[in-house]
């Protein structure tokens, strides 16, 4: 505890967009934040009896570590993003579990964060945490290994709850890509098809499921789009800090998920260009190579919908596609002047 006697936060991740928002927020209710992570943190991942001490007495942990899968899922690079996730909350876990061992005061919340690529590709109905369905491949077998590691053994008084993120609509590198190519005229829907067979997005970890060919769908740009403003993370974060009955996996998304076609359109009227040409996964697929990272981002259809959330009385900030955008984009353009 520091020695104001404020609550400590203990914040892994927080060099990232989402962890700089989430810490500004915590410091601004009157949390003391401190931090695990590389260079800058005040505790090295390496330090475990550095991150035992810290989380002891804590008031909340939440851990966004992990490497950003905007990349190309080179075997290298698969492999990261796997250990990085898997180990950082390994981490954690024995730091906490050491603390109950030594009669000290492990906190009484973890937050870690998940994934909503966890959930199959939907067109059919929207994936919830009581009835949605576990997909295969490399993405999917992340989220699970993930989260297996996080709620694996007794963490007695401790209460563990996975923030399932569909994409977050912010100052980061998903919605700045997706303002790029609306601005460049290139905002039109993105269009599933067949491609070249490979092997990038085969299954990983201790169960791998998916060794053979992408799938691919004729989605003709309806593939569902989940989102969630990054306001609303910082607020569901609050909202379930404060009622203590909600725990294991909660799904981030707005209510209202878009699709392909609408959240381009929504894009084009948001930085007024009127056109936006279309891309088919034959133009995607090297134009994604060229830009280091992989076409599943904007073509697997996820569909979620905050069941967890909504039953249990959060309102949503912006829960709406287009003033969500509104908002964001005119931030990004007073953060760019």
């Amino acid at each position: 505890m520091s020695d104001d006697r404020r609550p400590v936060a203990v914040v892994a991740g927080a060099s990232g967009f989402v962890g700089r928002a989430l810490t500004a927020a915590l410091a601004a209710d009157g949390c003391d934040v401190r931090t695990i992570g590389r260079a800058g943190a005040d505790v090295a991942w390496t330090d475990a009896d550095g991150i035992r001490d810290l989380v002891d007495g804590s008031a909340i942990v939440v851990n966004l570590a992990g490497r950003s899968v905007n990349c190309r899922y080179t075997d290298e690079n698969r492999d990261e993003i796997l250990r990085s996730r898997v180990d950082t909350t390994r981490a954690l876990r024995r730091a906490l579990r050491e603390a109950i061992a030594r009669a000290e005061a492990p906190p009484p919340l973890w937050l870690n964060a998940g994934t909503a690529t966890i959930y199959r590709y939907a067109l059919d109905r929207p994936q919830t945490e009581s009835r949605g369905e576990l997909g295969s491949g490399f993405s999917v077998d992340v989220a699970r290994t993930w989260e297996d590691e996080f709620f694996s053994g007794d963490l007695a008084g401790t209460r563990r709850v996975v923030l399932r993120m569909a994409i977050v609509l912010g100052d980061g590198p998903a919605t700045r890509t997706l303002v790029r190519l609306a601005r460049a005229g290139l905002g039109g829907a993105q269009h599933d098809g067949w491609w070249f067979p490979h092997r990038r997005y085969r299954g990983i970890g201790p169960h791998p499921s998916g060794d053979g060919p992408p799938p691919w769908h004729r989605s003709r740009g309806r593939q569902r789009f989940s989102w969630i403003h990054i306001d609303d993370v910082v607020g569901a974060v609050r909202f379930v800090r404060d009622h203590p009955g909600i725990a294991g996996p909660v799904n981030l998304a707005a209510p209202g998920a878009s699709d392909n076609r609408e959240l381009m359109a929504t894009l084009r009227r948001v930085v007024r260009v009127p056109v936006g040409l279309p891309a088919w996964r034959f133009m995607l697929e090297p134009a994604m190579w060229a830009l280091r990272t992989e076409p599943e981002l904007v073509l697997k259809s996820r569909w979620v919908f905050p069941e967890t959330l909504v039953s249990a009385g959060y309102v949503f900030e912006h829960p709406t596609l287009e003033p969500a955008l509104r908002d964001v984009v005119s931030k990004l353009g007073r953060a760019t002047t």
